[in-house]
């Protein structure tokens, strides 16, 4: 029987910290790119690469999410 190590974050909390962190990417490059508009000193290419860190944070989180769908359909697949 498998059991998990006694230490360490659950794969919850490790979930949960990376949609938290993609959120919080999210808000900064849109709070980045407010502040650009409104003409505040902000480098462009400080918008533009928390814009693409978010994207890409974004991504990640889908392919994560695409990836534990599929674990959990091969799983109950297995079970019928």
């Amino acid at each position: 029987r498998f059991q998990a190590p006694a230490s360490g974050p659950s794969f919850a909390d490790t979930l949960a910290r990376v949609v938290n962190d993609t959120h919080q990417m999210q808000e900064d490059a849109s709070a980045l790119i407010a502040r650009f508009v409104r003409g505040e000193p902000v480098e462009l290419h400080q918008v533009m690469a928390a814009s693409e860190e978010a994207g890409i944070a974004l991504e990640f989180l889908v392919e994560m999410r695409n990836k534990v769908t599929d674990a959990y359909r091969s799983v109950m697949n297995m079970q019928i």
